[in-house]
């Protein structure tokens, strides 16, 4: 049985389509791949890497990003985001991040993840929306 230990790595692979694009997103005005779907692959593979191992009704998420976008990827590349654990502090699991096209290095930095149950977390949010 696999346990949370730095060095594990998650990936995410993608096509880049029109719905991931800047412009299709508001995020720019041009059609290339968006920073924010890049973010969401560094946290997808996060993810990936470690929410398999948590127990029952636990699962991870984010809680800081610090990120640069490279390079520019124009529709129809492939990308793949890995995400490799470097530390654990408590319920804090670090990571280091990347993305990549067929031709470039398009993004790097970090990120770290809490460690939630979810129903307390439901029951929070429950209360919140209440207030």
């Amino acid at each position: 049985m696999e346990v949370l230990t730095p060095g594990l790595v998650g990936e995410r692979t993608l096509i880049v389509e029109e719905r991931h694009t800047a412009s299709h997103l508001g995020s720019g005005g041009v059609a290339v791949y968006a920073t924010p779907m890049m973010i969401l692959a560094m946290e997808e593979a996060a993810v990936n890497a470690v929410d398999h191992l948590l127990g029952p009704g636990m699962v991870t998420v984010g809680y800081h990003l610090d990120v640069k976008h490279l390079a520019a990827t124009p529709q129809g590349m492939r990308v793949t985001a890995k995400a490799k654990l470097i530390r654990i502090d408590g319920k804090m699991l670090h990571f280091i991040v990347e993305a990549t096209d067929e031709v470039d290095r398009i993004g790097e930095g970090t990120h770290i993840r809490a460690i939630i149950d979810v129903e307390k977390f439901r029951a929070r949010m429950q209360a919140k929306t209440a207030h």
